[in-house]
């Protein structure tokens, strides 16, 4: 896995990782399941939806214009199954791509790929400060 210093402190801190930067493949974002549980030992479903909004966050900055970046403005996630072990998973495609507003969907899967969330991320492309 690469270095997650570019995703944030609380990505850092969770252990958020992201690997096939910079390559042909799309990222994969990877958080542990361990450190980031609710008290009854699943994933924390706030923990999934950092998840989302970082790996959201790093492909809608992807889309934006020179000079500009794009900052998430809502983001929602729905729970499908408990993750107790392991790893998530995340990948993320563009469903809009526009001069102001960027929409991702991502997908979130457990090490055996089960589904365990869906997320969805609106950015807002904003001009960069001087």
């Amino acid at each position: 896995m690469s270095d997650n210093t570019n995703l944030g402190a609380l990505a850092g801190s969770m252990g958020i990782e992201i690997t096939d930067e910079g390559s042909a493949l799309p990222p994969t974002f990877h958080m542990p399941v361990a450190g980031n549980t609710q008290p009854y030992g699943a994933l924390h479903g706030g923990a999934t939806a950092v998840l989302v909004e970082t790996a959201g966050s790093v492909i809608a900055n992807r889309c934006v214009r020179a000079n500009h970046h794009a900052v998430g403005i809502e983001v929602s996630v729905s729970h499908h199954r408990p993750a107790t072990a392991g790893s998530v998973h995340a990948t993320v495609s563009v469903a809009h791509a526009g001069s102001q507003l960027i929409v991702c969907e991502v997908v979130v899967v457990d090490d055996l790929g089960k589904r365990v969330a869906t997320g969805r991320l609106t950015c807002m492309v904003v001009a960069d400060r001087h």
